[in-house]
């Protein structure tokens, strides 16, 4: 059945979901919205304790061995999404955007600037200065990393996406270079703010800055 081109469906997880299992359902997902029968569709979530390898990972970038990272509890996982390696767990907003862009503009450039600016005008409503790097993805605030970006991109259908760092545990990012950047830090809103406000909240506001900046109307 035909959709209308400005509904976006939120789906919220309110307990972590594990990667793999993730990515079978965006997989799932991207294929209805490319052959029309599912609306453009956002995922919100966290996961438990994982590293990513994307498609363009140096394994110089992975500090420690798979078997020392399976003693201690986080999962190590290889993707199709684009870039270097990467850090996902608790206290991480992960928002997966499965778009269809032939509806809004064909443009992964543009597609990546609206995905960025939903994050710095949701740190805006906390007073946290976001902004971006020329030459590097993601949002950067004092030189540090607050959030990070990744996307896939088949058949103008969006998959994987953007996790914000609210209060991770920061120390877990020290098992990799992150996103292959050596020379700057990864922060979070609790290390920039003193406190973190709740998961609840700041997902709400993001929902409602994406639905503005890329001028859709969200619903459940």
């Amino acid at each position: 059945m035909p959709f209308d081109a400005q509904q976006l469906r939120v789906c919220i997880e309110e307990a972590p979901v594990p990667y793999l299992d993730m990515l079978d359902r965006q997989r799932e997902t991207r294929a209805a919205v490319q052959r029309g029968g599912a609306p453009h569709t956002l995922f919100l979530l966290e996961h438990p304790p994982v590293i990513t390898c994307g498609r363009q990972t140096d394994a110089a970038n992975l500090l420690r061995s798979p078997e020392w990272l399976h003693a201690n509890n986080i999962e190590l996982a290889e993707t199709d999404r684009g870039g270097d390696v990467t850090y996902h767990g608790p206290g991480q907003l992960v928002a997966y955007p499965i778009l269809n862009l032939s509806t809004l503009r064909p443009s992964v450039g543009w597609y990546l600037r609206r995905l960025e600016e939903v994050l710095i005008n949701l740190l805006s409503d906390y007073a946290i200065e976001g902004g971006r790097v020329e030459g590097l993805t993601g949002v950067w605030t004092r030189d540090a990393k607050i959030a990070a970006i990744g996307i896939g991109v088949r058949e103008w259908v969006t998959f994987h996406g953007c996790a914000l760092n609210i209060d991770p545990d920061l120390t877990h990012f020290s098992h990799i270079v992150p996103c292959g950047i050596a020379h700057k830090p990864v922060t979070s809103m609790r290390e920039q703010l003193g406190d973190a406000p709740p998961l609840p909240e700041v997902r709400g506001r993001f929902v409602e800055h994406f639905a503005r900046v890329f001028e859709l109307e969200a619903m459940p």
